[in-house]
C-alpha cells in the first residue's frame, strides 16, 4: 500500500497526453479480437492522498462503461476476456489556481484472456497509471471545475484508451489476436488443458471475490489486503 501511495504521489504532477476521444473513427486494429467478458474488481482499492472518496462499486461500473465504451466496437470472431484490478485513485480536491492546483489519477492492474485457448496472454498483470488529460477544464485543477463523477467517467474512459494502446502494442509484438498468433498455440496441448483449468479457476475466484468484496464492508483492512488482484 505505501509503494502504491507513493505513486500516485508521483504522478500528480505529470501532464496526460491521453485523447480517448476518437470514439468516432475507426477503431485501432486489434486483429480479430471480440470482447468477451469484462471483469473489474477492485479489492485492495487504496486512496490517494487528497483526494475525494469513490466506492469500489462506483469505480468498478465506471471501468465497465468505459471499456465495453472503447472495446465493443470491435467485430471480430475470436473472444478475448479483459480482467481490470482497480488498485488505487486520486480525485482532484479544490486547490489553489496555479498554486496548489492538483490532478486526479488512477492505477489499474490488466489481464488478457485467450477464451478459445483458454490462457493468460500476459502471466504477469499489466500495471497502468493513468492521469487526466490535460484541458481547458483541468489545466487548472480538474477539482475546481469538475464534479467527482466527471473525474471518474474522464479516468475511466483514459484507461479504456491506454488498455487499447497495450493490446495494440501486444499484438504487433507478438500476434496476439491474429489468427496465426504463435503465443497460445506454440504451448503443448498438456500445458496448454493445464493451463485452461488454471484460468477458469483464477477468472472464478477474481468473481467471489470481487462479489465478497461488495457486500462485506465490515471486513478487517488485513482481511481486504489478501484478497489477489484480477489476474
Amino acid at each position: 500500500m505505501l509503494r502504491l501511495l507513493t505513486v500516485l504521489v508521483a504522478v500528480l504532477g505529470l501532464a496526460a497526453c491521453t485523447n480517448p476521444n476518437d470514439l468516432d473513427k475507426a477503431p485501432a486494429y486489434l486483429g480479430n479480437f471480440h470482447l468477451g467478458h469484462n471483469v473489474v474488481v477492485a479489492p485492495n482499492l487504496t486512496k490517494g492522498p487528497a483526494s475525494r472518496e469513490a466506492s469500489k462499486e462506483e469505480w468498478i461500473a465506471a471501468m465497465k462503461s468505459a471499456v465495453d465504451e472503447r472495446f465493443s466496437r470491435y467485430d471480430g470472431t475470436r473472444l478475448y476476456h479483459l480482467g481490470i484490478s482497480v488498485e488505487g485513485y486520486v480525485l482532484a480536491i479544490p486547490g489553489i489556481p496555479l498554486v496548489a492546483a492538483p490532478k486526479s489519477a488512477l492505477i489499474i492492474n490488466v489481464t488478457a484472456w485467450d477464451d478459445a485457448e483458454q490462457v493468460k496472454l500476459n502471466e504477469d498483470p499489466e500495471t497502468i497509471t493513468i492521469v487526466e488529460t490535460i484541458s481547458g477544464g483541468t489545466i487548472i485543477s480538474s477539482g475546481l471545475t469538475q464534479s467527482r463523477e466527471k473525474q471518474m467517467e474522464n479516468l475511466s474512459r483514459n484507461a479504456a484508451k491506454l488498455i487499447q494502446n497495450w493490446l495494440v502494442r501486444q499484438n504487433n509484438e507478438f500476434g496476439w489476436f491474429e489468427d496465426d498468433g504463435q503465443l497460445a498455440k506454440n504451448k503443448p496441448r498438456g500445458q496448454r488443458a493445464a493451463a485452461a483449468v488454471k484460468a477458469e479457476e483464477a477468472m472464478m475466484d477474481d468473481a467471489q471475490k470481487a462479489a465478497a468484496a461488495a457486500v462485506s464492508e465490515t471486513q478487517p483492512d488485513a482481511e481486504e489486503t489478501e484478497a489477489a488482484p484480477a489476474s
